[in-house]
This record gives C-alpha cells, structure tokens and sequence, in this order.
C-alpha cells in the first residue's frame, strides 16, 4: 500500500485505498482501515488532499507517543523527513510541531481538534445533502431544483472536506438508479468545469467505473472532447486506462482464488 500512495503522488493524484478502489477518506487514517506505518508515512508525505495528508500524521504522533525517549529517535527522523518533504504545507507544520513538543499527548489532542474541526460541520452538510437526494429520488423535487441543491452542496463542502467523502458523493450519483439520466448528463457536464485535479479524478472514477450506464459514459466522452484540450484529455484517457488496469488487478487475486 506505501509504493500505491507513492504512485499515485508521482502521479497527480488523490491517494485511493487500493489499486483501482474508492479514494482514501480521513476515517481510513484515524479508524485503523490504514494501519501500515510505511503507508500512513507516505500518506503523509504525497497525499494530494490536504485533510487526509494531515489526518495521516495523527496516528503516526499516537505510536510515537507510546514510545520511550531511547525508542523514539527513528520517529522524529520520520518526522523530520515528513517536515522537508510533505507536499501540503500543513502537513510540514504539524510535523514541525510534533517534534518541537516530543509527541506530546496535548500537541495531539490539538492536531485532532483541528481536523475534527475542520471535518465535523463539513459531514454534516453532506449528510443534509443526503436527505436532497432521497427527495429527487422519491420525486418530490424538481431536477432544476436538485442541480440547484448540488452547487450549492459544491460550494460548502468541496473545499472543507476531504476530497475522498466528496468523489464518493459524486461517483454513487453517477451509478444511481434513482438518479434520472438527464440530471446524470447535467451532473457531468458540471463537473467538467472543475479545476483540473478536481475533473480528472470525478470523470476518470466515471469513465472506469462498471456500473455506470453506457449512455452517460458515451456522453461524458462526448463532453470531455468539447470542453478539453487536446493534452487535458490525453490525461484523461491514460488515467482512465490505469484505473481500469487497477480495478483488473484487484480482480485477478480474486479469480485465482475462485
């Protein structure tokens, strides 16, 4: 899992749980789902989503608190390498402060407090939009309406929570049922707009995914070639190509062991 993060680092790209899967949310780091000291290191130093960057020096604190002042030299050599080299300047600085206090359990708390902070009224909306979602669903709302609900839930989340619980939105609206075709096409046509690192994760995750409609994937083809150039969309489709060779490599253990 480390050389997967270090791959997705070299190569742009949000960090993802695992070859070809859904993207690293700060709950991964904090819960235990990514227990790997080399992986949580390299979390820290090349995850491109600052929150989950930052979220994954929290449990590396937590094991160096643990430790005795002899013990505890490899960690502040960790910390110091996190400090020169993490891609997010927050990161550097919470690495900084870890070391100046000697993983002391206040100068954690105080890291914690911050995400938590930063993350908690960020959930909330997400779990407001939820509900927006079940009324388009059950037809108590209009299309218009719900494209409506979506920008505004954009503008409130995108930059406050982590990138991961934001794809994970985006990409279950495009695999929806519930959700109309059309509303799918407008989504995808929004989302083309983004900032590049931005689209090119939300329309790589439909373009590869399996479960999207092949009417809405012809179309997001369509509407990256309008809007694209010529170099954007190359990006486009080699990412695409890698993700489906992820996903490939995530299913071959699986038949071998059928």
């Amino acid at each position: 899992m480390a050389s997967h993060f270090m791959e997705c680092g070299a190569l742009d790209t949000n960090l993802t749980l695992a070859p070809g899967a859904r993207l690293v949310i700060t709950d991964d780091l904090l819960n235990g789902t990514v227990g790997d000291l080399a992986a949580l290191s390299m979390a820290a130093i090349v995850g491109r989503d600052a929150m989950v960057a930052k979220a994954a020096v929290l449990p590396l604190g937590i094991a160096a608190s643990k430790l005795g002042v002899a013990d505890r030299a490899r960690y502040e050599r960790l910390f110091a390498l996190i400090e020169e080299t993490a891609f997010d300047s927050g990161v550097r600085e919470s690495a900084e402060a870890m070391i100046h206090s000697r993983f002391r359990e206040n100068q954690i708390k105080e890291l914690a407090a911050e995400i938590g902070g930063t993350v908690g009224p960020a959930r909330q909306r997400y779990r407001a939009f939820l509900e927006v979602v079940k009324l388009l669903a059950e037809k108590k709302i209009s299309e218009a309406l719900f494209l409506d609900e979506f920008l505004e839930f954009t503008r409130a989340v995108a930059g406050k929570l982590d990138f991961g619980i934001y794809a994970l939105c985006v990409d279950r609206l495009f695999v929806s049922s519930q959700v109309p075709i059309m509303v799918k096409a407008s989504l995808c046509k929004e989302v083309c707009k983004y900032p590049p690192l931005v689209r090119k994760e939300l329309i790589t995750n439909l373009l590869s995914s399996p479960k999207a409609e092949r009417e809405l994937v012809d179309y997001a083809r369509q509407e990256v070639a309008k809007v694209l150039t010529h170099d954007q969309l190359t990006e486009i489709v080699l990412f695409t190509t890698l993700k489906l060779a992820w996903a490939a490599q995530r299913e071959r253990p699986q038949k071998a062991r059928a």
